[in-house]
């Protein structure tokens, strides 16, 4: 696990080298195809020698949960161990790291019109307005929500506005489903203590991004015929400010600019969802000796754990 452009990919290819282990992507927007260049999605050379499972599995048009992610991921692991192998979870997607290690609580059932008229309400009064109204009627839930995060203040609204009970009552009363079938999870987290070094990394990243046609990426994203700018996969950090771009709504100069505040807020988001997990090895990516820091670690947990996957 890590905040984005810590080098999760780097240090999981290296891990790769020295255990039987089988990579899943652990990644909201890497499940989409045709967005590779502004997720940083591996290139076919890396994907060749180590193959990444749930990346490029959806369209775009496609809407994909945290109870989907689930899901999917558990057929893969047990494909994995199946196989004599050890699943490797990599990514930045908390709330599927969450999901999946956790459980997911039982939610009331999605309802169209109710999301529709929360969608017209955002549309007339933005979603920092309907982030306001989220925090009267759930204020746990919209302090750790961003106020232009509309996917998930349209869920948190939706369950609140469907049964009369806020998200965070749903979260904490519900009985989880099983979460992990068994399977022991073994937490390593890439984190850089120098905030500043983080940023550093982010910014380079993005002028790659850019100068590597990220503009052009989202120009032929807008040209199909289904794809709008409130599905998911386009209000992913990056393509959101890209397409506003596009759409005319500001410069190049300033979208760049957007993303990459909305990169580093991406950023402190995961980091805080680390602090918060338990039984985690830290280990900073910067440093030489990081990866056999990291293969000491996984070394003594198998022990610990009598050689179970």
């Amino acid at each position: 696990m890590g905040p984005t452009a810590a080098g999760k990919t780097d240090v999981a290819v290296e891990l790769c080298k020295r255990y039987p282990f089988d990579v899943v992507s652990v990644d909201s927007a890497l499940v989409y195809r045709g967005l590779d260049i502004g997720t940083a999605k591996p290139d076919a050379d890396v994907l060749q020698r180590t193959p990444h499972r749930l990346i490029d599995i959806r369209d775009p048009e496609q809407r994909y949960s945290a109870g989907d992610f689930v899901r999917d991921a558990r057929r893969e692991m047990r494909a994995i161990v199946e196989a004599g192998r050890w699943p490797l979870l990599v990514g930045g997607t908390m709330m599927y790291f969450r999901a999946l290690t956790r459980g997911l609580a039982k939610l009331p059932q999605g309802d169209f019109k109710v999301r529709a008229a929360i969608d017209a309400e955002a549309l007339a009064l933005g979603w920092p307005a309907v982030h306001a109204r989220l925090a009267k009627a759930d204020p746990v839930a919209a302090k750790r929500i961003n106020p232009n995060d509309s996917q998930r203040i349209q869920r948190a609204l939706e369950v609140f506005e469907i049964s009369g009970r806020s998200l965070t009552d749903w979260q904490r009363d519900a009985a989880p489903t099983r979460a992990g079938g068994g399977i022991e999870f073994v937490k390593v987290a890439l984190q850089i203590p120098e905030r500043q070094l983080l940023h550093k990394r982010i910014e380079k990243r993005l002028e790659k991004m850019f100068r590597g046609g990220f503009v052009d990426e989202v120009a032929a994203l807008m040209r199909r015929p289904g794809l709008t700018p409130d599905l998911p996969s386009m209000r992913a950090v990056g393509y959101r400010q890209v397409w506003a771009h596009l759409a005319g709504q500001y410069s190049i100069q300033e979208a760049q600019y957007r993303a990459l505040v909305a990169t580093r807020q991406l950023a402190k988001r995961q980091i805080t969802w680390l602090r918060s997990e338990t039984e985690i090895f830290s280990c900073n990516p910067l440093e030489a000796a990081c990866l056999d820091a990291i293969s000491r670690f996984l070394d003594v947990s198998q022990r610990i754990n009598g050689g179970s996957n």
